[in-house]
């Protein structure tokens, strides 16, 4: 198997590689989850401890907070075969990594690893059956699931009771942020605040503690410890704080159902997939949820720019994260298949064409 599994923000990728996981588990083989970041990591820990509490499964995790010791402990029962699913950042790839018997490989987030990792994964054991979950699949990848170099599931129904994300494009302003700050305390809600760089993060914090002065704003960043990371995030699971100011740390996989206020400062600078993610940690369940995606005032925005955030306004309906990805693909074109570069110059070819000549190139392959 290698499938890309396309599914929504929220959709339950991770369910369908929950059953995976187990069913390779059973088959007595080892599975192994990659994924982006480090919270993440922990996320999918806990998630899949949970799950299979009941089963005599053996679950460890691999990232950058582990201290050495522990990351030498679990790679040796990793080699041995005492550890049945690993859940890992980057570290999973490096050469110091040896499973007893890879039978299964989720990557999650696809868009955030780069070409090389990918070859690496190749590289790991042919005979691996890998699963790729996504909501917006780099061009490369959605172009190659179309040409049936890969095989493509798609998760289009969304959960029960969700609703759009209303989602506004503005100028930065104060008056919106704090209305919307204020609506979202009104019904008991949290607030994302993103600000993507680290050395005035505390700046924000206290410009928006003058703004509203009845919110508790706390600020996570990637440069803190994991002890500090951890303490603000569990505090703000459990409400000890209504707004929280931070990094694009949390585009990927952070679900806190209670969050739904977003602002995004200085959206015209992210990339398209990226906003997409980011929006996709609001609006996770019942509550109708805002983002607000803003821009410095008297900006000229590049072309580019301004075409991601129409595209992303355009795009609000649920699980529209597919067309994102094609929207993507006719902004940056398709990359190359084989190989690093990623630029493609389909346009001097015509897409048709290209895909023709690929089909015949892919049919010669396979005789």
């Amino acid at each position: 198997m290698d499938r890309l599994l396309v599914g929504d923000v929220g959709y339950g990728k991770t369910e369908v590689a929950m059953r995976a996981i187990f069913k390779a588990v059973q088959g007595g083989k080892q599975a192994a989850m990659l994924v982006p970041t480090t919270i993440l990591a922990q996320q999918h820990y806990e998630t899949l401890k949970d799950r299979f509490a009941n089963f005599p499964v053996e679950i460890a995790v691999l990232s950058r907070f582990l201290s050495r010791q522990q990351v030498k402990e679990t790679l040796a029962k990793l080699a041995a075969g005492q550890i049945d699913v690993i859940v890992g950042t980057h570290k999973l790839l490096s050469e110091q990594v040896e499973f007893a018997d890879l039978g299964l490989l989720v990557v999650d987030e696809e868009q955030r690893f780069g070409v090389k990792h990918k070859e690496r994964l190749k590289q790991l054991q042919a005979n691996v059956d890998v699963l790729t979950l996504t909501a917006t699949p780099i061009p490369r990848t959605l172009n190659m699931s179309m040409l049936g170099v890969r095989d493509l599931s798609v998760l289009e129904t969304p959960p029960v009771g969700r609703y759009p994300i209303q989602t506004y494009v503005l100028e930065q302003n104060e008056v919106v942020i704090q209305d919307g700050i204020r609506r979202e305390l009104q019904r008991h809600g949290q607030v994302f605040y993103l600000h993507n760089r680290v050395h005035d993060i505390e700046q924000v914090v206290a410009n928006l503690n003058q703004l509203v002065p009845e919110a508790r704003v706390a600020a996570i960043h990637g440069q803190m410890t994991e002890n500090q990371l951890e303490r603000v995030l569990y505090d703000f699971v459990n409400r000890e704080y209504d707004v929280l100011v931070t990094t694009s740390i949390i585009e990927t996989g952070v679900d806190i159902s209670n969050v739904n206020t977003l602002f995004v400062e200085d959206a015209d600078r992210l990339g398209l997939a990226q906003l997409y993610q980011i929006r996709g940690r609001i609006g996770r369940s019942n509550q109708v949820a805002y983002a607000y995606l803003m821009y410095q005032p008297n900006k000229v925005l590049t072309e580019q720019g301004e075409q991601r955030l129409a595209a992303i306004r355009d795009f609000t309906e649920l699980g529209s994260g597919f067309k994102i990805a094609m929207r993507d693909l006719a902004i940056r074109g398709a990359g190359n298949l084989l190989g690093k570069q990623q630029h493609g110059f389909i346009d001097s070819v015509g897409y048709d064409l290209y895909t023709t000549m690929l089909k015949e190139a892919v049919a010669k392959k396979t005789g």
